[in-house]
């Protein structure tokens, strides 16, 4: 991983899922539609002055999104932020810095 660029893909954890999870309202608001399924597949993830995580999550019927997803430090106590994201994605697609 080269210095504040991106860490390889990595396959989704508990943290991983429990991140879009907390994001998926915003998308939803953003995209005017409700996901049923919210899975998250894979992610990477960039230490900034927090952390952006890029996030590889299904939302059935062969489609995916790609989040980017911004946790500050944790001393500045503010939330997770969906900072942006790519919609019309493919489960080969790689996920890369946007």
């Amino acid at each position: 991983m080269m210095c504040g660029g991106p860490s390889a893909t990595k396959p989704a954890t508990a943290e991983t899922q429990e991140i879009a999870d907390k994001v998926k309202s915003q998308l939803e608001e953003k995209e005017n539609q409700k996901f049923n399924v919210f899975k998250a597949v894979s992610f990477k993830s960039q230490v900034v002055a927090g952390t952006n995580f890029f996030i590889k999550v299904d939302v059935g019927e062969d489609k995916y999104v790609h989040l980017r997803v911004f946790q500050p430090l944790p001393h500045e106590n503010k939330p997770l932020t969906l900072t942006s994201y790519q919609t019309n994605k493919e489960k080969h697609e790689e996920i890369s810095y946007f």
